[in-house]
């Protein structure tokens, strides 16, 4: 019977009101791309403690978690371990009857029972192997979740083919009261959906309007003609349109550009209001007085645009580049053009009358399919001239670049950072630890951390030194030596004193999870993650330290 009834009257779906908030977020698209993605969880690289198989994987699960409940397509779950009792301690999504168990096995049916639209498969081998027996197995993945310690051998290989492929990667590590994340993007990670603050992305174009703009003024050039209720609902784009005209009769045709003239043209603005309009005050002039400043600049391109269109992707776009490439060369060369942007085509709140709004809104709505209507063109030259392209991009993608033209992002991604890495990650690392409250010394443990469970899995350290002075302090000098390099640079008596917190502090806790950390940075971890996947917002560049002795965090370009 609901096919009868149009939408409005149907109501929302099942699947729309399951999913309504995060529509209000990302949208249907990017609701589509969340469903179309499959999410890889390496949640251990295997056995690196005599003890223990290893109690690692609480924030990898916590993450997943808050992918799976709006809805990832599907996962898969990589873990060689078995359930300890210490798992049953601190993991949620293990229990009583999983001892002994897989742990992927456990986890993955847990985890899909949050959502039952959610497929989940796991896989009990370590990640190398997987890879070395199924080249294909990497590349069904959209994203790869790994959650630390891990090998350093392993991360290296695992990050060198997701790169290859064009897959990010996130590696958590959440140890005692620290946690720390870093993200590798592929080496160009463009984004259209940036979501600004909305006043940031209104373009009213009111130093160089389109005809049609300026004409839409006649009806109010007898604005002292108009009775108080009309004079009080004129909407304060046309009052502000009215006196820029008045303002270039008495100045030589130009418009205010320095901040004195932007003063003088306000009180100009501002002595127009009707003091004694018997409706009250008139706040379509007060509009129009606070309007001034922030409306009355003329059209610059940013920093980032500009790069962006400088780029050779896009200024000589292949037949094998992105949709992304393509429609930004076709704004480039509109851009060229025109000097300017397409029209957003979106405008703010004001006091007017309905009939007078909707008027103003069509007529920027119109100029901003027409904009639209010229780059389709431009995007159909640009196909028609690149031999072996494979189908037409959608005229609604084009549309969605067009309406955020002026806050497309391209990040450059870089590696997972580590000290004795890339030449760049060290300056970063050298140039924040001395810095007072800096969190880097948490990473700088960390890494400590890192080198001594790859020694214990390589067999360069019996078991038991996660929890052996002499290694921790031998594993410490050699991270303090790269960071240092051959005297090179000096680390401060306060920077050595946090770093030797943070050490005792992973110390102490073995390398063991406490679960509300885990939890929390799960969810810092998986919001990172859905921006990636739904290629909405902006995403981490790239690392992020969690201290939740002192409940901080601090994100770092490594």
């Amino acid at each position: 019977m609901t096919d009868a009834f149009p939408k409005a009257l149907a109501g929302p779906s099942s699947k729309e009101r399951k999913y309504d908030r995060q529509l209000r977020l990302w949208a249907a698209s990017g609701q589509k791309a969340l469903e179309e993605s499959r999410v890889l969880l390496v949640n251990s690289d295997g056995p690196w403690s005599k003890q223990s198989t290893g109690v690692s994987g609480v924030v990898g699960v916590e993450t997943l978690k808050n992918l799976v409940l709006p809805g990832i397509g599907g996962f898969t779950i990589v873990d060689p371990a078995t359930v300890t009792e210490a798992d049953l301690g601190v993991n949620f999504f293990l229990e009583e009857e999983s001892l002994g168990k897989s742990r992927a096995s456990e986890t993955c049916r847990l985890l899909k029972e949050l959502n039952p639209d959610v497929e989940g498969n796991f896989q009990s081998k370590p990640i190398i192997q997987l890879l070395e027996e199924d080249p294909d197995f990497l590349a069904q993945h959209r994203l790869v979740l790994v959650s630390g310690p891990m090998k350093r051998s392993s991360l290296d290989v695992l990050g060198k083919a997701a790169r290859e492929l064009d897959i990010a990667v996130l590696y958590t590590r959440s140890v005692g009261f620290y946690s720390t994340f870093s993200l590798q993007l592929p080496a160009l990670f463009p984004i259209v959906e940036t979501h600004p603050d909305p006043e940031t992305t209104q373009d009213l174009r009111l130093l160089n309007p389109w005809p049609e703009l300026a004409e839409s003024t006649s009806r109010i050039d007898n604005l002292e003609g108009l009775d108080d209720h009309q004079h009080g609902h004129v909407p304060y784009l046309l009052l502000l349109l009215h006196y820029l005209e008045k303002w270039k009769e008495t100045h030589n045709g130009n418009v205010p550009t320095n901040y004195k003239e932007k003063s003088e043209f306000r009180e100009m603005v501002r002595s127009g209001a009707r003091t004694s309009n018997a409706e009250g005050s008139e706040e379509n002039y007060d509009e129009a007085v606070a309007a001034v400043l922030k409306s009355l600049n003329p059209f610059s391109l940013r920093s980032s645009t500009r790069e962006i269109f400088e780029m050779e992707e896009c200024k000589n776009p292949r037949p094998d580049s992105a949709d992304f490439w393509i429609i930004a060369s076709a704004v480039r060369e509109f851009f060229h053009q025109h000097n300017v942007l397409p029209l957003p085509g979106s405008l703010p709140d004001m006091k007017a009358q309905s009939a007078d709004y909707v008027s103003l809104q069509n007529i920027y709505k119109t100029k901003a399919r027409k904009d639209v209507e010229e780059v389709t063109n431009i995007v159909r030259k640009i196909e028609s001239q690149l031999e072996s392209r494979p189908g037409e991009i959608l005229e609604k993608d084009i549309e969605v670049f067009c309406k955020n033209a002026a806050h497309i992002k391209v990040i450059h991604g870089r590696s997972i950072p580590k000290i004795d890495g890339e030449a760049e990650a060290l300056r970063a690392i050298r140039n924040s630890i001395s810095t007072p409250e800096s969190l880097i010394p948490i990473f700088v443990a960390f890494q400590v951390l890192d080198n001594i469970v790859t020694d214990i899995q390589e067999g360069k350290l019996p078991g038991e030194s996660i929890d052996d002075e002499v290694a921790w302090n031998a594993q410490s000098k050699r991270v303090l030596s790269a960071l240092i390099h051959d005297n090179q640079f000096q680390i401060d008596e306060d920077a050595q004193e946090r770093i030797v917190e943070a050490t005792q502090e992973l110390r102490r806790t073995e390398g063991g999870e406490l679960h509300n950390i885990s939890s929390l940075t799960g969810g810092l971890v998986a919001q990172e993650a859905l921006k990636v996947i739904t290629r909405q917002y902006v995403p981490l560049d790239n690392t992020c330290i969690f201290d939740g002795v002192r409940s901080r965090t601090e994100m770092y370009k490594l």
